[in-house]
C-alpha cells in the first residue's frame, strides 16, 4: 500500500510519543525517516523504524538521554551522545557545525555513543539549506570484507556532500560499499533477491540471496577504491572521534545491543572563501556545463525526482513492514487505523 509523507511523519511522531519520546526529538525522528523515504532510500526510511522501536524496549535507545560535549574549540567539538536517538545527536551536531562555521569558516564535529542516524544526506542538506557545504561520514557495524578476504571487518561506511546553489540540488549520498545494509535488510524482509556482484556469502561464493549475504559479506564499490575509502572513513568516524572500529562496532543494525560507532559532519562556509553568490553561480554554471554534454544526470537528480514521485503517487509499503507497524501500534494502543483512513 501507499501513503502520504505526512501520514507517515504522524505514524512515527504518534508512536514515538506513546514511548514517551519528546515532541521534538519525535519530530527530528520523523523528519529524518521521510525525508529518506521520498528520496527513493527506503532502506533507511520507516523500513528502519521496528529497529528503533526495538532499540527503545532493548534500552539501546535512551530517549531522554542528555548530550554532553566532551571537547571543544572554535571551530571543533566532540560529542558523546550518550545513546540517545542517532537522528537528535547528529541533528545537534550539525547545527553545531554550521553555527561554528558561521564564525571561523568550518566547523567539524565527531559523535561517539550515538546511534542510527537514519540517511546521511538529510544532514548535509541542513547545511545547504544554510548556504554552507555539508559533509557526513560514519561507520557501521562490519559488514565489508577486506579486498582478498571473506571476513567483514569494515562498515558500510556511508558519505554524503551537500553543495548550495541557486538552481540545483547538487548532493550525493551513498555507502562506500556495492550495497547499503539496509537494502538487503529490506530485501530478505520482502522476500526479494538482491542483484548480482553486491556481495558474498560466508565461504566468500558470490550470492543474491540477501539471508546469506547478510551472513557473510558486502562488496565494496569499486573493488580496491571503494575499500580504501570505506578503510579511511573507520579511521576518521572511528579512532578520531573516540569511536569503535572494525569488529568492535555494533548495534547500528542489532538495536538489541549499544551502538558503538561513530559519526564525523563538517560545515564548510564559502563566503568565507570568495563571494557566496559567486560561488553558487559557478556552481551552477559547471552543472549547466555537465547537462548540455548529453543525456546525463548530476547527483542529487533522482532524489529530486523521487521526492516529486512520491509526494504525488505516496510512498509504498510493503505487507510485511505494514504488519510490523500495525503490531507496533496494537501493543501501544496507537489508533493506526484512525491516520491510515485520513479521518
Amino acid at each position: 500500500m501507499n501513503i502520504t509523507a505526512e501520514q507517515e511523519r504522524s505514524i512515527i511522531t504518534g508512536i514515538l510519543k506513546c514511548m514517551k519520546v519528546s515532541d521534538e526529538d519525535a519530530s527530528i525522528v520523523a523528519d529524518v525517516t521521510v525525508d529518506a523515504d521520498l528520496k527513493g532510500f527506503s532502506s533507511h526510511g520507516i523500513g528502519r523504524f521496528p529497529q528503533y522501536i526495538k532499540g527503545l524496549k532493548a534500552g539501546t535507545i535512551d530517549p531522554e538521554a542528555e548530550l554532553s560535549i566532551e571537547n571543544e574549540t572554535d571551530s571543533m567539538a566532540l560529542i558523546n551522545g550518550n545513546h540517545k536517538f542517532g537522528h537528535v545527536v547528529t541533528y545537534t551536531a550539525m547545527e553545531i557545525a554550521i553555527n561554528k562555521a558561521k564564525k571561523n569558516g568550518i566547523g567539524m564535529v565527531g559523535v561517539h555513543d550515538s546511534n542510527h542516524f537514519g540517511v546521511a544526506g538529510y544532514y548535509s542538506d541542513m547545511a545547504i539549506m544554510n548556504d554552507m557545504i555539508g559533509m557526513v561520514i560514519a561507520n557501521t557495524e562490519p559488514a565489508v570484507a577486506p579486498i582478498g578476504g571473506k571476513v567483514p571487518i569494515i562498515g558500510t561506511n556511508p558519505v554524503a556532500i551537500g553543495i548550495p546553489s541557486n538552481k540545483n540540488y547538487v548532493s550525493v549520498d551513498m555507502a562506500t560499499s556495492a550495497s547499503a545494509r539496509g537494502k538487503l535488510l529490506e530485501a530478505k524482509r520482502k522476500g526479494e533477491k538482491i542483484p548480482e556482484n553486491v556481495a558474498l556469502d560466508a565461504d566468500g561464493n558470490p550470492t543474491i540471496d540477501p539471508e546469506e549475504a547478510l551472513n557473510g559479506s558486502i562488496l565494496p564499490f569499486g573493488a580496491h577504491k571503494g575499500y580504501a575509502l570505506s578503510f579511511m572513513i573507520e579511521i576518521l568516524a572511528g579512532p578520531l572521534v573516540r569511536a569503535a572500529f572494525g569488529k568492535q562496532v555494533t548495534g547500528t543494525a542489532d538495536p538489541g545491543v549499544m551502538c558503538t560507532k561513530g559519526d564525523l559532519v563538517m560545515a564548510i562556509d564559502p563566503s568565507k572563501f570568495s563571494d557566496l553568490e559567486d560561488f553558487k553561480e559557478q556552481v551552477d554554471d559547471f552543472v549547466e556545463e555537465i547537462r548540455n554534454s548529453g543525456n546525463v544526470f548530476i547527483p542529487g537528480d533522482m532524489e529530486v525526482k523521487n521526492i516529486k514521485d512520491r509526494k504525488e503517487n505516496g510512498i509504498s509499503i510493503d505487507e510485511t513492514l505494514m504488519g510490523q507497524i500495525k503490531d507496533i501500534s496494537d501493543e501501544l494502543s496507537f489508533d493506526l487505523e484512525k491516520i491510515l483512513s485520513g479521518s
